[in-house]
């Protein structure tokens, strides 16, 4: 493998705290020499790539995403996933296990592992807590995790049984993982996807209440408190969940959050006019809600952002051509009912993440160097990954994965290369342009390329 000197750039490494101008030298997948402008000479390179004007970051490290692989590889694959996590800028991603069948199996565990070696990107998986994910007898996590499995869930579905889940988070605290959860009470919901509210109610549909995620945050701290369990709260949704996790944190449990994209930007309100382009367990609430989860991470409460990319054909989504969508027709609350939740976001999380949270002219928000620890060194040192593979970080002799972007330049999103384009993003104008993506070395996406 060639050498590659990203030369002019601005290096931003949140694990380092570093924020300046640096050259960075990459021989053989590893990077070999970051240096102050114009000391390393080109000679030295294979290629040399002009960051001017661009942030060089650390590959982004997105630890909830679904590839639909294997069972329903008509939505995505190994391929498809990766070339879209590539486009996103990111280097690593973690697979979720509700595939067909489910990840419970150490066989499956090796397989995603061993056929993702072919990926232009790191793949990672989690393993399932529950056998089947029917959330009632453990499955075999020490077989698992010696398998390669970096977490465990169900998600996409929540462990009901409290003694289960209990019985799971002692394997967890014994054998050094997290458990990663869906947080949904069944027994609160009848129809997911939409927030309990008024665009329910115009929908003639019930809807999803805040009481189911509450419900389940609360019982799942209890139960972390008792056994010492790592515990990752997964696509927050509520103000009062925040206020849960801030206050178990004050308290010194380790209880981690993550936040989507799609939290972060939509609200009800918006599933009137995307329709089930905007419909996701757990569904997006109000304002005062995305208010709440934005707020969680400019403190620090919520430390993760991951996509929960999760890809269906427009068809599924009821959604021929991706049109058709009339909010006022007879049609539209059965349409939206039947539809499945989940929206793709692996081209579009760092743009939407600047979107919501980039300080302003009046200071609020957050730094780049804040939104990029979210996406980077923070999941990767929550999960592990930092230490079994060196990512989340730049630094000599450590994994060339580099996310190469210009924060100021807008570009509208109008080609999805996932499999599945199932996102009310696709035509938006959005900032943070990415430019390249560097995984192990090699130039997985070129902007040129677009």
């Amino acid at each position: 493998m060639g050498a590659l000197l990203i030369r002019g750039g601005t290096l931003m490494d949140p694990a380092s705290g570093i924020q300046a101008p640096r050259d960075i030298l990459t021989e053989d997948g590893r990077i070999a020499q970051i240096a102050l402008p114009g000391e390393i000479q080109p000679a030295a390179a294979g290629e040399i790539l002009d960051a001017a004007g661009l942030v060089v970051a650390p590959g982004l490290v997105d630890t909830h995403v679904h590839f639909r692989d294997p069972g329903q590889t008509h939505k995505e694959d190994l391929t498809t996933g990766a070339e879209a996590a590539a486009q996103g800028g990111c280097t690593t991603v973690v697979l979720m296990g509700n595939t067909v069948p489910p990840m419970d199996d150490p066989v499956l565990v090796r397989d995603i592992l061993n056929r993702g070696e072919q990926a232009p990107i790191r793949i990672c998986t989690c393993a399932n807590v529950t056998r089947g994910m029917q959330g009632e007898t453990l499955t075999d996590m020490d077989a698992l995790a010696e398998a390669g499995a970096v977490l465990f869930s169900d998600d996409g579905r929540p462990i009901v049984d409290g003694e289960v889940f209990r019985a799971a988070c002692a394997e967890a605290v014994r054998l050094h993982r997290v458990i990663s959860l869906h947080e949904e009470d069944p027994s609160c919901i009848v129809e997911n996807g939409i927030d309990a509210g008024p665009v329910a109610r115009q929908l003639k549909l019930t809807g999803s209440p805040r009481e189911a995620e509450i419900r389940m945050v609360q019982r799942d701290i209890g139960i972390a408190r008792e056994t010492g369990a790592a515990l990752t709260i997964q696509h927050i949704s509520t103000a009062e969940s925040v206020a849960l996790i801030r206050q178990a944190r004050a308290e010194g449990l380790s209880i981690h959050a993550e936040a989507t994209p799609h939290h972060l930007t939509l609200t009800a309100e918006d599933v009137l006019q995307f329709g089930p382009l905007a419909k996701m367990n757990p569904p997006v609430r109000t304002a005062a809600d995305r208010a709440a989860i934005r707020a969680g991470l400019m403190d620090g409460t919520i430390e993760i952002i991951a996509t929960d990319h999760a890809p269906h054909t427009l068809a599924e989504k009821q959604l021929a051509d991706g049109t058709g969508w009339d909010p006022v027709s007879q049609e539209a609350g059965e349409r939206l009912r039947l539809a499945p939740s989940g929206i793709t976001g692996l081209e579009t999380s760092l743009a939407l993440a600047v979107q919501a949270l980039y300080h302003g002219a009046d200071g609020t928000g957050m730094t780049l160097l804040q939104i990029l620890a979210c996406m980077t060194s923070q999941p990767a040192k929550i999960y592990g990954l930092e230490e079994l593979y060196g990512v989340g970080r730049v630094t000599v002799n450590g994994p060339a994965d580099l996310c190469i972007f210009a924060p100021g330049e807008l570009w509208r999103f109008d080609h999805s290369v996932s499999r599945s384009a199932n996102t009310p993003f696709l035509g938006c104008e959005l900032p943070a342009r990415i430019h390249y993506t560097i995984c192990r070395g090699r130039i997985v996406y070129r902007k040129e390329n677009q």
